[in-house]
């Protein structure tokens, strides 16, 4: 699939999708409200749609996944309570502090193993101030992020997901999954979405990343959460009017995305093994689970960007000699193959 109006390759992020002409014309055909008075009819469609998909009793559109983990952390949380989450995690590193300014939590860091954390670390972060002459702030939410974006797009084993939760509940916390890319590991892993998130208690699923949306994200959980995040998205500015637009999007999506989410798949494994190959160069293949190509080269990330971008192809420098590939709905075939030829190019 292309339907992209553009020469060059963009690799920088599977948010870089734009609507296709089918997602179009379900924007210009959805039926509208008003959200913020819930009687926005595409918008509840989408909503009972991923609470059903994931097993859940209700859900709320927002119009970004940060806001949605912001959302949820504030609505699991009182003000000087501590978050458990890995050390690379999206919500610690790429969500602007918003645990801290928005909810007034500390952090509480696991190191994961390709963003994987293992269940006895995490019960080892959660600190309790019972107990501790008040030293100490309450842990009272586990969050988990699936896929890994900095472990390279990795998936979370069903196992340790569930333990992970059962060490949340046993420990007085809440389980929450940052499911920004949640369809990729499901597809990844071949576990259902509703068996996935089946012990956690909310999950931030992403529109427009691997979905190919323009905007949004879903809270999901609880008929009482969602009534909590619900107020919260109000006084976070988060509510939308003649939201079903955009919802219509999500539900195209949904619908008709999720299962071409392999080939995306497919084409970073090749792309990733390929360029392994290549001399000054390397990947760690066993990170490749999903769409992402994070890659290591000696010349360093800002000659990387440079030289790719005179061949039309543009990734993310996400360290000093570190560059992400992302593949998506919009990287075919040819492109996989324009990308190999360009890095043995610049080598």
């Amino acid at each position: 699939m292309r339907e992209y109006p553009s020469d060059r390759v963009d690799l920088r992020s599977d948010t870089v999708t734009q609507p296709t002409d089918a997602m179009r014309k379900a924007m210009m055909n959805a039926p509208v409200g008003d959200d913020v008075l819930g009687d926005d009819q595409t918008v509840i469609k989408l909503q009972d749609m991923l609470a059903e998909m994931l097993g859940k009793e209700a859900a709320l559109f927002v119009p970004s996944g940060t806001m949605s983990n912001a959302i949820a952390i504030r609505a699991h949380t009182n003000s000087g309570d501590e978050i458990i989450t890995e050390t690379a995690s999206h919500i610690y590193v790429y969500e602007g502090g918003g645990y801290a300014a928005l909810s007034g939590c500390s952090v509480a860091l696991v190191q994961g193993n390709s963003g994987i954390m293992e269940p006895q670390d995490v019960a080892n972060a959660i600190r309790k101030q019972e107990g501790s002459l008040g030293h100490y702030p309450n842990g009272t939410l586990v969050c988990v992020e699936n896929t890994a974006n900095r472990g390279g797009g990795t998936c979370y084993p069903q196992d340790k997901l569930d333990q992970i939760a059962k060490v949340a509940h046993d420990n007085g916390c809440a389980a929450h999954i940052d499911g920004a890319r949640l369809f990729n590991a499901v597809i990844a892993t071949g576990t259902s979405a509703s068996r996935m998130v089946r012990e956690y208690d909310s999950i931030s699923i992403c529109l427009s990343k691997g979905l190919g949306t323009p905007v949004g994200s879903v809270l999901v959980g609880s008929q009482e959460f969602i009534a909590k995040a619900r107020r919260w998205r109000k006084m976070f500015g988060g509510g939308m009017r003649q939201a079903g637009v955009l919802a219509a999007c999500g539900i195209y999506a949904l619908e008709n995305h999720i299962e071409r989410m392999s080939e995306d798949h497919s084409r970073a494994k090749k792309l990733a093994e390929a360029i392994n190959e290549i001399d000054g160069f390397s990947v760690d293949l066993d990170s490749v689970e999903t769409n992402m190509v994070y890659i290591q080269g000696e010349q360093g990330a800002k000659n990387i960007l440079s030289k790719l971008s005179e061949f039309g192809i543009d990734v993310l420098e996400v360290g000093p000699i570190a560059v992400r590939a992302v593949t998506h709905l919009h990287i075919t075939d040819d492109d996989v193959n324009r990308i190999i030829e360009a890095f043995k190019q610049i080598a």
